[in-house]
């Protein structure tokens, strides 16, 4: 089975050989103490998890990678990254999106660009404050600019639709987008203080994706189109379910039927914190898979699968505080999820990034019990 088919049949309930094996992957501060501990440090970020796993015994052939065909939905052209103040333990920068906010020393503002460390941050200020800052910005975001698309889309198209390997768009959701745009603050009082403005932005959203999905479709139809929306605290969604059937759900429910006309297989949506109360409304929207599960949040795997059955597949789901711990504590972790594993539509991994409290060789562990109930060892 190609590592294509198995993700498909992995996710979609069939009948993979064996379930992928994705643990997780580090940012640059976990990496940086797994190459003290033992990981070689002329492997890069992409060849990690092969090392992490003939490390553990296995022996199967890796999985190749391939070409990808990338579509740029972020904003083009983007605001200048820049450091407008140092302070004496942070400093006062602004990133590529127009937001102005405070880091500390060790970072830059690339680091706001992409996921290359955790970067805690004070926001400052956010590039829409007004109506008229969002008629400034709008222009950014041109769904025909050519820049979108790779260079000779079409023979690249020609060249992937004959693939092994996976290829997957990452999308913004509307909350995720929106709240880029007006800052989490600045978005939960436009929802109940102007309520028809973020409707506007809303479509504008959906409306541009669209178009974007629609061009890039001509060449290659992907595996997957991932969502992101991170819109969950420990306990709770950041809004209510009654609010994201009313903003967000027209969005998912627009993608969801333009997918399925171009014959996508997979729709998935990421989302940090307790995702319970939204699960409902993905499902209803269309939603295939859901991840990272994190299970700080309260999230529990075992419990959600006997209420929505094979409705909806599942990623992540591996406490990584019992990864950081290991022995009992990690075993005790893999034989929890073991059973939903067994059950399909679940591809486990670490529920989040790999925070840098988990040591190399509790990475490996990790790796080892994963690839046992997998089918990988």
């Amino acid at each position: 089975m190609t590592p294509r088919q198995r993700w498909q049949e992995a996710l979609l309930f069939g009948r993979p050989d064996r379930v992928p094996l994705t643990v997780g992957g580090g940012r640059d501060s976990t990496r940086a103490r797994w190459y003290r501990e033992g990981l070689p440090t002329s492997v890069p970020p992409g060849g990690i998890a092969e090392v992490a796993y003939r490390q553990a015994g296995g022996a199967l052939p890796w999985p190749a990678g391939g070409p990808g065909f990338p579509i740029d939905h972020r904003m083009r052209p983007c605001f200048e990254e820049k450091v407008l103040e140092v302070r004496a333990n942070s400093q006062v920068v602004q990133d590529w999106k127009g937001n102005i906010c405070e880091i500390g020393l060790e970072f830059t503002p690339a680091h706001l660009r992409n996921a290359i460390d955790f970067v805690t941050r004070r926001w400052i200020a956010c590039p829409v404050e007004s109506r008229a800052d969002w008629d400034a910005l709008r222009w950014r975001y041109d769904a025909d600019d050519p820049g979108r698309l790779p260079d000779q889309p079409a023979a690249l198209g020609e060249r992937l639709a004959r693939r092994d390997h996976v290829i997957a768009w990452s999308i913004h959701g509307p909350f995720w987008q929106l709240r880029e745009w007006c800052g989490f603050e600045g978005l939960c009082m436009l929802l109940v203080d102007d309520p028809a403005f973020v409707r506007d932005m809303a479509e504008f959203w959906t409306a541009f994706v669209l178009r974007l999905l629609e061009r890039a479709f001509r060449y290659v139809v992907p595996d997957e189109i991932h969502l992101s929306e991170d819109m969950a605290f420990k306990a709770h969604s950041m809004i209510s379910p009654a609010m994201a059937r009313e903003f967000l759900m027209p969005s998912y429910v627009a993608w969801h039927e333009a997918l399925r006309r171009a014959g996508v297989p997979i729709y998935a949506m990421d989302s940090d914190g307790y995702v319970g109360e939204l699960i409902p409304l993905w499902i209803e929207a269309g939603i295939d898979v859901c991840d990272p599960m994190e299970v700080a949040a309260h999230n529990d795997l075992v419990a959600y699968r006997r209420e929505y059955g094979h409705d909806i597949a599942f990623r992540g789901g591996v406490d990584k505080r019992a990864m950081a711990r290991g022995g009992d504590a990690l075993k005790a972790e893999i034989d929890r999820i073991a059973p939903v594993v067994a059950d399909g539509g679940y591809v486990p991994g670490c529920d989040h990034g790999v925070p840098s409290d988990v040591s190399w060789g509790n990475y490996v562990e990790t790796t080892r019990l994963l690839a046992q109930v997998t089918g990988w060892l």
